[in-house]
């Protein structure tokens, strides 16, 4: 009864977004350039209600989860290809072993830098309240914290949202409940399994700082660690935080009353400085509900890109990841064929780029460059510096910062053309 509970509780949050839908339908423009194709339909067997963002591997398929369905209900891991081909590669079983693998995985995965992917469930057996996963392309998986929740949950409970990994190598996430003050917190865990709480929310009367985290962490290029809060700040209607890689936590911004806090779909950053995302809701109640994939510059110029039918799948309630073929990628929550949701890819005409992990390192690092197409690459430079590198695979290079290295893009020349990174390498 409790994992029904939570899943309700999770999909009356996601529509309380809905006031987007006013901004995300008034002055839009239509292109009608773009290509939106249906990737899979699941049918309950392979999963169900994908709600979370995908990750592409250095194996150049992506993955992600469903928080439904598979062998056992509880839940899926799953890979699919670019074109299409899907693979299951693990359903949860919370009925085993008094559900030590956890359930109910609403957050998506991070591929960390020794190969293997990391996640949370938001569910698992009665005195635990989530735990942390590590699992290998192949499928076998290891849990590595099992948040305690006998008379109160110390360390968190209900893990909903991702990890990040930080340049220093930690995996960083949160709970939207549990800790010192039953409001949720932010955790430090290490790859091997070692957990650290490194913040409890609603720490100061009024909680100012604000409480219930559910978005995953971002870490920006000065180190620190970014993210929203569903409740507290001034007005009580959430925040947006920074917090140190130590558990150092500054509240930059409290949202208005009438503010709607995007945790459940955030906002992608494109080459061209537009933002992609979703949005979903009603404009009344007997209207019919509108769902579109849209595109905003930082001046505010909106741009419808797609509009949803049932066949496509309905609420993306993820946000949207950019592969390095140019294209973005994501799931639905509900419909498609079989009305258990859907993946789906939208192109819109951007070019190849090539993505590193980590964002960081100092001369001599290691670094995994990720692309759609390397065969044959001659070059690789950072901002201009050459470095020595491999050709793993028609997907992935290997290589290390090199001397002389400064902060800037890396690019690659390959056969087909010159690929620059999505985002500046930074060497500190």
């Amino acid at each position: 009864m409790k994992r029904i509970v939570n899943t309700l509780d999770k999909v009356n949050r996601r529509q309380r977004t809905g006031a987007v839908l006013l901004l995300c339908a008034a002055a839009t423009i239509v292109l009608p350039a773009q290509t939106f194709t249906t990737l899979h339909s699941f049918d309950g067997s392979d999963g169900a209600w994908p709600g979370a963002p995908l990750t592409q591997a250095t194996n150049g398929s992506l993955y992600g989860t469903t928080q439904e369905g598979g062998t056992h209900n509880d839940g899926t891991v799953f890979e699919i290809s670019p074109g299409g081909a899907f693979k299951t590669v693990y359903s949860f079983l919370c009925l085993l072993s008094g559900c030590a693998d956890g359930a109910t995985p609403f957050a998506g995965l991070v591929q960390a830098t020794n190969g293997d992917f990391y996640g949370t469930t938001e569910a698992a057996a009665a005195s635990i309240d989530g735990t942390v996963f590590k699992i290998t392309a192949s499928g076998v998986l290891t849990t590595l914290y099992a948040f305690p929740c006998q008379s109160d949950c110390p360390d968190g409970a209900g893990p909903y949202a991702g990890l990040v990994q930080a340049s220093n190598g930690y995996l960083y996430g949160t709970t939207g409940a549990g800790g010192t003050n039953s409001y949720g917190t932010v955790f430090r865990i290490a790859p091997s399994g070692a957990l650290a709480k490194l913040y409890s929310f609603c720490a100061q009367s009024g909680c100012p700082d604000g409480g219930e985290p559910e978005g995953t962490l971002v870490q920006a290029s000065n180190g620190d660690l970014y993210g929203t809060t569903l409740i507290g700040g001034d007005q009580n209607s959430g925040t947006v935080f920074k917090i140190t890689p130590s558990g150092t936590l500054t509240t930059l911004y409290s949202f208005a009353r009438k503010a709607v806090v995007p945790t459940a779909k955030p906002l992608t950053r494109v080459l061209s400085r537009a933002l992609m995302g979703t949005c979903t809701g009603q404009r009344n109640s007997a209207e019919t509900a509108l769902v579109v994939i849209f595109k905003i510059t930082p001046t505010g110029t909106l741009t419808t890109l797609h509009t949803f039918d049932t066949t496509d799948g309905w609420q993306p309630a993820a946000g949207l990841f950019q592969a390095t073929n140019g294209d973005f990628y994501g799931t639905t929550y509900y419909s498609g064929v079989n009305n258990a949701g859907t993946v789906f890819s939208l192109s819109v005409g951007l070019a190849p780029f090539v993505m590193t992990r980590p964002a960081s390192g100092e001369t001599g690092a290691f670094v995994e460059i990720l692309g759609s197409d390397l065969t044959g690459a001659t070059s690789v430079t950072f901002n201009g510096t050459a470095a020595t590198f491999t050709v793993v695979s028609r997907t992935l290079i290997t290589t290390s910062v090199p001397a002389g290295a400064t902060t800037g893009k890396i690019e690659v020349v390959t056969p087909g053309g010159r690929l620059s990174s999505n985002k500046s390498f930074v060497v500190p």
